[in-house]
């Protein structure tokens, strides 16, 4: 057999993904090129790998044990390269980092200066919900999470990064006044809900709770993008985090409304368990953090300020 690296990171990416057009995107080559190496990967073997049904790939069991050898193939050559890195003084290595959906608007401000100083760390960042990042951090299989809620359960240590302001918003459609929402008026809205669990949604419903605002008509939906979408289409309004809507309070899609109370604070954490043995690119990105946040708040982040 003469497979090469370039073949076993293809499948196992098809693997991972189920899928030769999202493996080709993930890869950057064209899928031709992913479907070309797939078939001359198979053609090493007298069992299939995979079975094309309609259009959609199902990797077969021998596949998925092919795979999992072709993915410690990977992790040991990536080792050698990292150790081959670390030995001329060089970071080298992997940063693991899971974060809640709406922390995409935030995180990649913090991870810029860092990655690009340091060429030879890999960065792996799983966006989910935060049951899956809370999950992730438990059981040990990332370096950091970034939240706005702590997870009480668990002994962390964190940096916290920066202010997580939540208002009421709408889209265009609504005909401001100037003045502040009465809850009468407030309750007549039809209201937008992420999905349980959720840390918005968390802070929503203490909200209407705390000043007895009744509920009209609710939906749920579970990510910000699609809140957003929702509320932009004129389906409804919602409590959502000021840091995702700044392209769309500029262009005038969606706007603040003005209630009592509100904006409620949270705060954005960075995040890891007190127990994790941190490596040496974790330990220097905690320096990096320390360092510089103020600096990125400063500059990334001024237009906060136009919203208090």
């Amino acid at each position: 057999m003469k497979y090469t690296l370039h073949q076993l990171e293809i499948f196992n990416k098809v693997n991972e993904l189920q899928s030769v057009t999202k493996a080709s995107e993930e890869l950057f080559l064209t899928q031709p090129a992913v479907s070309m190496q797939l078939k001359n990967f198979q053609d090493q073997f007298q069992m299939p790998l995979f079975e094309v049904v309609g259009r959609r790939i199902y990797i077969t069991e021998f596949g998925k044990e092919i795979a999992l050898a072709a993915e410690n193939i990977l992790n040991e050559v990536n080792a050698i390269n990292y150790k081959a890195l670390s030995f001329h003084g060089e970071l080298a290595g992997k940063l693991k980092i899971a974060i809640v959906s709406t922390a995409k608007y935030v995180m990649p401000y913090f991870l810029t200066d860092f990655i690009n100083q340091h060429k030879s760390v890999d960065l792996f960042m799983d966006v989910t919900n935060k049951a899956e990042v809370v999950r992730s951090l438990e059981n040990n299989e990332i370096d950091f999470a970034m939240v706005s809620t702590i997870p009480k359960h668990l002994k962390i240590n964190r940096i916290q990064l920066m202010e997580n302001k939540l208002y009421l918003v709408g889209g265009k459609q609504f005909k401001s006044t100037g003045n502040y929402l009465s809850n009468k008026e407030f309750e007549q809205l039809p209201l937008i809900y992420r999905e349980q669990g959720s840390a918005t949604r968390k802070k929503m419903e203490y909200f209407l709770s705390s000043n007895k605002i009744s509920i009209y008509k609710k939906m749920e939906l579970k990510s910000n993008e699609a809140v957003k979408q929702a509320i932009i289409a004129g389906l409804g309004y919602s409590i959502m985090p000021l840091i995702g809507i700044k392209n769309e309070l500029k262009n005038g899609d969606l706007q603040v409304i003005p209630v009592k109370k509100l904006p409620m604070t949270t705060d954005w954490n960075l995040i890891w368990l007190k127990s994790k043995n941190l490596s040496s690119i974790a330990k220097s990105f905690i320096v990096n953090i320390n360092e510089n946040k103020d600096d990125i708040i400063k500059s990334k982040f001024n237009w906060f300020d136009e919203y208090l």
